[in-house]
């Protein structure tokens, strides 16, 4: 048996992120390429791929840049064809990427049925696509992980109290959950266990990564408010989502198989 701390390792693995150079994607990238990963940054602006890879090349890693627009059938296509091309291979898939349409906070009764197709088309249809380009190869192999990235949102509702007096500068003011983002995100965990049961015998695990609430520049009405939620008083910070990727990813997690990890600091369990 290899040393416990050896199965973390993820050194010859090839391992693919979407939404590769958001606040969570950009550490899911560092850190899989810091344990031994050949990373691909996936994202649709190709030149803050480039510079994220280069960013973790620069640190003596791995890292390349692929962008994709994941609510266009044939850009994944043709983006995971290069993928293939070059790498021969996808160890890891980490289905992260998602989107905010241009009314994404519009109250339900006024929430457009276009606003609706473009979340949907990046959060669950892009998940569908990558799936369906990289999943056969990774069960002909007889081996892969695929890590399916949810929110705390897909499992229970948004308390609404937690809004009232919220304002977040960088999404232009005050914010909420919306349903679609809840839908999409509860689709995640469902896909997620059917994938795991389709391809399981093939020895493709299929997990889900769920967050609770992030810290990245909410106001203090929102923190406390959604700390008051949690049984740790508090947010997460970004990085406290990694361990729980690392592990998902590397071999440490053998017979893990369709299984949500919550990250949320209790916030589920009450």
């Amino acid at each position: 048996m290899p040393n416990v701390f050896d199965r973390f390792s993820l050194k010859d693995k090839v391992a693919v992120v979407t939404g590769g150079v958001g606040i969570l994607g950009g550490l899911y990238c560092r850190r899989l390429a810091e344990a031994g990963a050949a990373v691909v940054v996936a994202d649709l602006d190709s030149e803050k791929c480039a510079g994220l890879a280069a960013d973790i090349t620069a640190d003596g890693h791995e890292a390349e840049g692929f962008s994709v627009d994941l609510s266009n059938e044939a850009s994944v296509k043709a983006w995971a064809r290069a993928i293939l091309d070059k790498y021969g291979r996808v160890d890891v898939l980490v289905n992260n990427a998602a989107t905010k349409s241009p009314d994404f906070f519009a109250p339900l009764g006024s929430f457009t049925l276009e606003d609706w197709n473009k979340v949907m088309a990046v959060n669950v249809t892009g998940i569908f696509l990558t799936v369906r380009e990289f999943g056969p190869s990774m069960a002909e192999r007889g081996k892969g992980s695929i890590i399916n990235v949810s929110s705390v949102y897909g499992v229970v509702a948004p308390d609404q109290r937690i809004y009232e007096g919220s304002w977040y500068e960088e999404l232009g003011g005050a914010i909420n959950t919306p349903l679609i983002y809840s839908t999409t995100k509860g689709a995640v965990i469902a896909m997620t266990k059917y994938l795991a049961s389709y391809w399981g015998a093939n020895g493709v695990r299929t997990n889900t990564l769920t967050p609770g609430g992030v810290s990245s520049g909410q106001n203090s009405m929102f923190s406390e408010k959604y700390g008051a939620r949690v049984p740790m008083g508090r947010m997460a910070r970004a990085d406290e989502m990694t361990g729980a990727l690392l592990f998902l990813a590397s071999d440490a997690s053998s017979y893990v198989n369709g299984q949500n990890i919550i990250v949320d600091g209790g916030l589920t369990a009450w």
